[in-house]
Formats: C-alpha cells, sequence, structure tokens
C-alpha cells in the first residue's frame, strides 16, 4: 500500500466515524421528544449485553477439570461486588481484569 492509499484510507475512516457520532444527533435533537422504542432499547440492551459478554466470557472455562474454572468465577465474583459496592464500571470490570490474569498466571498455574 502506498502512501496515498493510506492517507485516503485513513481520511475514509475519520470520516465514517464522524458520521456515526453525529447520526444519533441529527435523528434525535435534545428539544425533539425521543421515539418510546429508543427509550425502550436504552433501557434493557446495556443488561442484555452485559449477560452476552458474561456468557461469552465464560463459554471457554474449564468446568471438566481442575481448576473448574474457579479463576473465571472468581474474577466474576469480584466484577459484581466492586460494581455493587462502587457503582464504577470502569473500576470493577479493571480490577476483575486484573484479578483474573494474577490468578490464571501466578495462582493456578
Amino acid at each position: 500500500m502506498n502512501p496515498w492509499q493510506a492517507l485516503g484510507v485513513i481520511a475514509l475512516i475519520a470520516v465514517l466515524t464522524l458520521f456515526t457520532r453525529a447520526v444519533p444527533f441529527l435523528l434525535f435533537p435534545s428539544g425533539k421528544k425521543q421515539p418510546r422504542y429508543v427509550l425502550y432499547l436504552g433501557r434493557v440492551l446495556p443488561p442484555a449485553m452485559i449477560a452476552l459478554l458474561v456468557v461469552y466470557c465464560l463459554k471457554g472455562a474449564g468446568w471438566g477439570a481442575w481448576p473448574y474454572a474457579l479463576p473465571e468465577l472468581l474474577s466474576v465474583a469480584a466484577v459484581a461486588a466492586l460494581h455493587l459496592w462502587k457503582k464504577n464500571t470502569m473500576l470493577s470490570v479493571g480490577a476483575g481484569t486484573v484479578l483474573y490474569m494474577v490468578l490464571v498466571q501466578q495462582v493456578f498455574v
């Protein structure tokens, strides 16, 4: 890929990213009432996505042999407990990730 092609790809990505960020503001301006289905999706999609991510994270866990998915389960419990306690998604997910990495690389080797 020559430099002009790379620059074209970067420019296209930048324009498309700007477009996708601007579309919600164009479709739903601040003074206009939002449609009911948008409000409904805003209410139900976050918990559904979290459940989907939990299932995805636990699908490859080793349930049949030592350590019986213990690192995954401990990390999920830590994320849930931290989130219930502090209500901070970045903190709970970050701490759960660090805990999982420590468990699989240092404790359950």
